[in-house]
């Protein structure tokens, strides 16, 4: 008897990846990636479209026996009562909610009721901030406004056909990116969405599943699990234990870690998400990361891997060349409006080797510079764990274990997004958890570099062109 498959999907910002896997062990049998426009806001058809392609190119779903969906956190999909998409989705790298954040943070109590009621402040990324500038700036909008989805609730809806709400569902992980959830009780703080909407008034918000087991069936009878977030997801297709710190360098930049208790951070720097599997997510987020390095190689004419290798021929701290890399905005530290620098120039260390060198040491001290906050949430890091896309780099692993001052492991190649979602379908479909393989780790172990950090922490304290959006943590 042929072995039951499982097929994982990861709808990120640019692209959508499917893996269709062994659901007893894992083993990678297909996969397909397909493109769609990235940017920050975008409507939801085009994930649709590249979900079917990335589809085809995995050979088809007709002999899965289940399948789950993961996704970009955050983004606000707007629903009017047909359930037709009111406008483009607004995704997390939108930052035209900046106010509004700063504001809900406010109405909401401000820091410290913030953070006790939904675990996070919040800043731009999340869906309520997104919600609340619909509400004010597109009043239209807001009069047709019957449902609200995220962008993985909105695809595994899609999968159902797409037009009974009741088929409508999320999971505890990515709702808990929205700013009006709870991941102490797991349920909805319908207050605070009334706030956002500045009146009371029914709109339907997705069932939240449970996350081992199916919440919907596909037009074609695939049964359908939960789904997640996409950090949730990349963290149980790895196999996160208690003291593995993850840093995943896709287009935003992550740090997390798996937690048995909540996080309710007041600075602002750790949100306080739900993971997969019932326990807790704390996590910080930048909003630069592989952008940076696809900003430098159109600069430099190079490709992402002689990056990479021109970086490991410079010297730790680039010569005193020093990159801010704030060139979208930053979400942590919350300077929507922030631009990023390139200091400490001199005509010796001007070279191709020390950007490429100051572009990677940026990306990761951006990061690493909020992982104190994360230990002193309750962090106990034995060891770290690089993922994503520009992990690949052949510079990432060498320079972090430098920065960080420790050993650095990454992996070979894969989609734990989509992973992370195949091996949810698996445990729903098995009935209990699959233990699969994680593939062989790749260490790195440099020689500390710690002044780098020091270095980047300087630069960003004397910037006069990245004020921060404060947060009132008196009340």
């Amino acid at each position: 008897m042929a072995n039951k498959l499982v097929a994982g999907v990861d709808s990120s910002t640019q692209s959508v990846k499917v893996v269709i896997k062994d659901a007893s062990t894992g083993k990678l049998l297909r996969e397909g990636k397909a493109a769609h426009p990235d940017g920050t806001e975008v409507h939801p058809s085009h994930w649709i479209t590249a979900l079917g392609k990335a589809i085809d190119l995995a050979g088809g779903i007709s002999d899965v026996s289940a399948i789950s969906v993961a996704g970009q956190q955050h983004g606000f999909i707007a629903l009017d009562q047909s359930g037709e998409v009111i406008r483009n989705a607004l995704l997390w790298n939108d930052l035209r909610s900046a106010k509004a954040a700063q504001d809900l943070n406010q109405e909401f109590g401000g820091a410290k009721t913030t953070a006790d009621a939904i675990g996070s402040i919040l800043v731009a990324s999340f869906t309520v901030t997104k919600l609340r500038w619909m509400v004010d700036n597109e009043p239209e909008n807001d009069r047709k406004l019957a449902a609200i989805a995220l962008p993985h609730d909105w695809i595994s809806w899609q999968l159902q056909g797409g037009k009974d709400f009741n088929k409508l569902f999320t999971d505890r992980s990515d709702a808990s990116g929205t700013g009006y959830f709870s991941p102490d009780t797991n349920t909805y703080r319908k207050d605070l969405l009334e706030i956002a909407l500045r009146q009371s008034r029914d709109i339907y918000l997705p069932v939240i599943g449970k996350y081992d087991q199916f919440a919907g069936v596909t037009t074609g009878g695939i049964p359908v699990a939960a789904g997640a977030g996409d950090n949730a997801a990349a963290g149980f297709g790895l196999g996160a234990k208690s003291g593995d710190l993850i840093i995943s360098l896709g287009t935003s930049g992550t740090a997390f870690f798996v937690s048995d208790t909540p996080s309710k951070d007041q600075t602002g720097e750790v949100a306080g998400f739900a993971d997969l599997t019932g326990r807790y997510l704390p996590l910080v987020c930048t909003l630069n990361a592989a952008r940076v390095l696809d900003s430098v190689a159109r600069l430099l004419g190079k490709s992402h891997d002689e990056i990479g290798r021109l970086a490991l021929r410079a010297r730790a701290g680039a010569d005193g060349l020093t990159m801010l890399g704030y060139f979208e905005g930053e979400r942590t530290p919350n300077r929507p409006d922030a631009k990023g620098l390139l200091t400490g120039i001199t005509n010796s260390n001007l070279t191709a080797e020390n950007i490429c060198r100051a572009a990677i040491e940026a990306i990761i001290c951006g990061l690493v510079d909020s992982i104190a906050t994360l230990q002193s949430s309750g962090a106990k890091i034995e060891r770290v764990m690089i993922i994503g896309g520009a992990a690949k780099n052949p510079g990432v692993g060498p320079i972090a274990s430098a920065i960080l001052g420790r050993p650095v492991t990454t992996f070979p190649p894969r989609e734990f997004v989509a992973d992370g979602a195949a091996r949810q379908a698996a445990w729903a479909l098995l009935g209990q958890l699959p233990d699969w393989q994680i593939p062989d780790l790749i260490e790195f172990n440099e020689k500390p570099a710690n002044f780098v950090l020091e270095q980047h922490r300087k630069l960003k304290e004397k910037s006069p062109v990245v004020d921060q959006i404060p947060f009132d943590s008196t009340n």
